[in-house]
């Protein structure tokens, strides 16, 4: 790819107004926009096919607006445009949220109340810019020839990456400006693209699982989903290329799960890959903490009472002591792995597990099926699952 590929073309940055309502009221976009009269501002719905306009208002000299909807049950996306500017903001758990701007600087300077999820899409949109700034500085550097420039780009976007994926993508995935990070381009490209990278693919995964926990059964999540099987499917017949011969996708088979592959108490690498045709019960545990043996107590009855009928505990400990670990499970039946990062482990973000011990059911195609929060009754949901 050339540089004036790959930095050429950047599409105005997308809006995107994230509204979400649990209890199916009204969301309430509103504020004012200076220096615009008489143009038309357009509320935009950004559906995965493309925006669609849903609502406009032409605008007196004070610029004031307000546009309403039904709430929804999942976060979806719009944006406020006049001409070729937009404004990105976002609802989280709030009915109303208002904006201050002038035109035509609207893109990049306005203010916003009521939502914390919308300052931080606008802080994900600004670091854009920023990034598109720095690659066009490198392009037109005149002393860097054209590989030099092609390795100083991609270097400040490994550095951009690193800092989206931990401060906005891994460390809220359900939240929707995670899902807009995911989105973001230079020029073209997209900056997190499930085709290059398994690294890229797991930052799709995390949000799509996070998703499934909070928004069960939503599209976008489900889309989420897609994105990265289809990565993966590509990125494992390019790797497999490049070793030999060509391979059928047809005879690749991923799931939406994202893996833990850690060592047992027997020092053996476990994954729950393998244990695709089981109903797995995946349990991110710590042995120090209160109350672990009562909860052992009780994996155990499951354990006893389903295992012979095909379902697996893969618990994953965050014990500090290996020692006291290796000691506490050596009795036991099922899978006992330990993430020897302990309570920074990058598995409790992908899964995003806010508390200790937190469990998950995975049916037997290896797909994630529900977490601990949404079972009612986890005899039933085995059953069902059995």
């Amino acid at each position: 790819m050339t540089i004036s590929n790959f930095i050429r073309c950047l599409t105005a940055a997308a809006l995107l107004i994230t509204l979400a309502s649990c209890d199916g009221g009204k969301f309430r976009v509103e504020g004012s926009i200076s220096d615009a009269k008489d143009s038309v501002l357009y509320l935009e719905h950004i559906g995965l096919n493309g925006p669609e306009v849903v609502d406009s208002a032409k605008l007196d000299a004070d610029g004031d607006f307000a546009f309403s909807g039904n709430g929804v049950t999942a976060p979806d996306f719009y944006r406020l445009r006049i001409a070729s500017s937009i404004i990105n903001v976002s609802i989280d758990s709030t009915e109303t949220v208002t904006f201050k701007a002038s035109y035509p600087t609207m893109a990049t300077r306005y203010e916003v109340e009521g939502s914390e999820n919308c300052k931080k899409i606008k802080e994900l949109a600004l670091m854009q810019i920023q990034l598109l700034g720095r690659a066009l500085a490198i392009d037109r550097d005149e002393r860097l020839g054209a590989r030099q420039a092609e390795d100083s780009i991609e270097a400040i976007v490994a550095q951009y990456k690193e800092v989206v994926r931990r401060d906005y993508i891994f460390k809220e995935p359900q939240k929707a400006y995670a899902y807009f990070a995911l989105f973001q381009t230079l020029g073209r490209r997209l900056i997190f693209n499930p085709r290059e990278s398994d690294e890229d693919i797991r930052c799709f995964a995390a949000v799509a699982t996070s998703w499934d926990t909070f928004y069960p059964g939503s599209e976008r999540g489900e889309n989420l989903h897609n994105i990265a099987i289809e990565g993966l499917k590509t990125l494992r017949i390019q790797q497999q290329r490049a070793m030999g011969p060509a391979i059928d996708a047809s005879q690749i088979e991923v799931t939406n799960l994202i893996d833990v592959p850690l060592a047992d108490n027997q020092g053996k690498r476990r994954s729950l890959r393998e244990l695709v045709g089981k109903v797995v019960l995946l349990d991110f545990h710590a042995f120090s903490s209160q109350g672990s043996m009562q909860r052992i107590m009780l994996l155990r009855d499951l354990y006893n009472k389903y295992h012979e009928r095909g379902l697996e505990i893969y618990q994953v400990s965050v014990d500090d002591n290996e020692h006291f670990w290796k000691t506490q499970t050596a009795a036991l039946p099922w899978i006992c792995v330990r993430d020897v990062d302990g309570s920074q482990s990058q598995y409790l973000t992908r899964y995003n597990v806010q508390q200790i011990p937190t469990f998950f059911l995975i049916d037997k195609t290896n797909a994630l099926y529900k977490r601990d929060t949404q079972i009612k009754n986890l005899d039933d949901e085995i059953e069902g699952l059995l």
